[in-house]
């Protein structure tokens, strides 16, 4: 699955999407940005509550394929700014992590 299909096929509302043909391998949840760093991988997609600058870090390093901000979490326009440049897809949702990753998992 894409980025692209799963951003349609949840109802995700795209904050930025860079490269939205990324295939999408798996999913990781977590809050804590050291945590997520070490167990996140490439091409899961990363749900999170987390919406400050150092969340465009981690999902570089972490090379995932994109993270997904859970309960109506917004960003400021300076991280959406780098998530951009960075290539880094981040996608949004009124729904709480917990759905989200129950309605995603059976996808990747």
């Amino acid at each position: 699955m894409t980025v692209n299909e799963l951003t349609e096929k949840y109802g995700l509302s795209p904050v930025i999407v860079p490269e939205g043909e990324r295939e999408i391998r798996g999913g990781y949840c977590g809050d804590l940005l050291s945590w997520v760093m070490g167990r996140a991988q490439q091409d899961n997609v990363w749900i999170t509550i987390m919406s400050n600058m150092n969340i465009v870090a981690v999902a570089s390093l972490s090379d995932v394929s994109a993270v997904v901000l859970a309960e109506g979490v917004s960003l400021e326009q300076s991280v959406i700014d780098t998530a951009a440049a960075k290539g880094v897809n981040i996608l949004a949702s009124e729904k709480g992590a917990f759905e989200l990753a129950a309605l995603i998992a059976p996808d990747v």
